[in-house]
Formats: structure tokens, C-alpha cells, sequence
């Protein structure tokens, strides 16, 4: 077993590193141990296909330097917040034992960052429950509840209960979200546009982190919402 720090659920190959790149980069960098796990392939992206997105995000886990990359191929768009979707998540959780994990946004536009974001939620809580039991290679898996759960925002505007600095990072995050050239502008691609292709939407990754930032006097943020009260050991503790 690899005990992970951080555990990094995206519904989709790229949710990770749009949401949250910054921070996963800022963290490994300080020492923390994360890991991603992608609950889909993307297999219903309009552009590319579930093997180039497999190969995306290897690499842009490379450049993260993220400790692992797993995916649980979830049918894109059709997964659902059951038993069967839950103990597979629960598995990933009693498997790496993070302290904290990240996961969707809480309400967006595609459909499967909100039911990824319950889903994931839903499962940390029940993988502390001793009563359910798993096993992954047969072995029988410990309970394990992370101690928090945190939500990146995605393409909506949510407003986040806190920010992380992520100055120093930003360079990171736009090239691992780069790594996934089949879903982002290309002058000559021939496939469809959609709205992440657009000519202007890496820009519009770059803009929040900045406005973010300068809400709180820093080169760049990236916001999170919770599901419990933020507390600090003092005053002080705040930048």
C-alpha cells in the first residue's frame, strides 16, 4: 500500500488539473505525497478519443509528478451515485488512505462534476464505516475516512470558501493541462469546437487564478468550496 497525503478524484482525464493543478503542484513540491484517481475515460469528449486521453493524462501526470494515476472507467456521462460506484471509490480511499481529498465542484455545467462531486463525497464517509467490508487483491481493506474533503471549482464561477496561493505554480498547471492537446485549441484540428477549444478559454484559466489572487494579494489562487466550518490555530495563521 502507497499512503497518499492527497487523493485527487476528477470525473474526467483533465479535471484534476483544471481545477486544482496549481495546488497539486504547490503541495509536491513542499513534500506531500498525491495521487489522481480519474472516475472516467472520456470516452464521450467530442474530441479525441479515450486512448489519446489515456495517454494525456499520463503525461500530464508526469509533469505534475503526481506518486500515481489510476482511472476506474466509469461510462462517461452514465455513472451514477450507487453501491457498486461507491465501493469502487471506497476501495481507492482505504487503498491510499489520504488525509485530505479534492474532488469536483459542487454544482457545474457538465453534468458529471456534480454527480462525481456527491459521489466522492459520499463514499469518503461511508469508507470509514467498519461495517462495510472490501478487499482489492485480496486483501481485506482497513475503514479509512479522510479527515477532509474539499471541492476545486471548475467552469462555473462558484464563489470559494478559501484560496490557495498558488504563485509559482501557474507555469505547471497551464502545461499540465496542455499535456491533453486533443481537447484545447488547435489551429488545425479538423475536429469540432467545443467550449474548452476555444482560442480564449486557456486565458480564462489564467484570469481567474489571477483575479483570485488579487482578491487576496497574491500572483494566483485557486478557490475550493467545503462541507464542514474552515477553523485556524490563530490569528496569525492567515496570509
Amino acid at each position: 500500500m502507497m499512503k497518499l497525503d492527497i487523493l485527487v478524484f476528477g470525473a474526467h482525464p483533465d479535471d484534476a488539473e483544471l481545477g486544482a493543478g496549481g495546488t497539486i503542484a504547490k503541495e509536491i513540491a513542499n513534500g506531500k505525497k498525491v495521487g489522481i484517481v480519474d472516475l472516467t475515460r472520456g470516452e464521450l469528449g467530442t474530441r479525441g478519443t479515450a486512448e489519446i486521453r489515456d495517454s494525456e493524462a499520463q503525461a500530464a501526470a508526469g509533469i505534475l509528478q503526481v506518486a500515481v494515476r489510476e482511472n476506474l472507467k466509469f461510462r462517461d456521462g452514465f455513472f451514477i451515485n450507487d453501491e457498486a460506484h461507491q465501493l469502487a471509490i471506497i476501495k481507492m480511499v482505504r487503498k491510499y488512505q489520504p488525509e485530505i481529498v479534492l474532488c469536483n465542484a459542487i454544482d457545474d455545467r457538465h453534468i458529471d462534476h456534480g454527480k462525481g462531486s456527491k459521489l466522492v463525497s459520499d463514499a469518503c464517509f461511508l469508507s470509514g464505516l467498519i461495517k462495510i467490508s472490501t478487499t482489492i487483491e485480496n486483501n481485506t481493506q482497513a475503514p479509512w475516512r479522510p479527515k477532509f474533503v474539499y471541492h476545486y471549482i471548475q467552469w462555473k464561477n462558484l464563489v470559494p470558501d478559501f484560496v490557495i496561493d498558488i504563485s509559482g505554480f501557474m507555469d505547471v498547471k497551464v502545461k499540465s493541462i496542455l499535456a491533453y492537446g486533443s481537447q484545447f485549441h488547435d489551429a488545425n484540428s479538423k475536429e469540432p469546437e467545443t467550449p474548452i477549444s476555444s482560442k480564449t478559454f486557456i486565458e480564462s484559466v489564467k484570469y481567474r487564478a489571477q483575479d483570485l489572487g488579487r482578491l487576496v494579494g497574491t500572483d494566483y489562487a485557486e478557490g475550493f468550496n467545503v462541507e464542514r466550518l474552515i477553523a485556524v490555530e490563530s490569528l496569525d495563521n492567515l496570509i
